[in-house]
């Protein structure tokens, strides 16, 4: 049975999130394309958002 690929925008989202979670600054993005980087600054700041109220520490 084949696995099915994430989509390209869903993994830049989550890689953005981990980056927001281990403290990486917003310039670590490494997407060029204007929709992939838009979901892993979101990513990003999901992440910050989740650990500046508590949810992650």
């Amino acid at each position: 049975m084949k696995r099915q690929k994430r989509d390209r925008l869903e993994r830049a989202q989550s890689q953005g999130y981990k980056a927001g979670l281990n403290g990486r600054s917003m310039d670590d993005c490494p997407f060029q394309q204007m929709d992939a980087k838009s979901n892993w600054l979101g990513g990003w700041r999901d992440a910050r958002e989740d650990r500046q109220s508590g949810l992650i520490k």
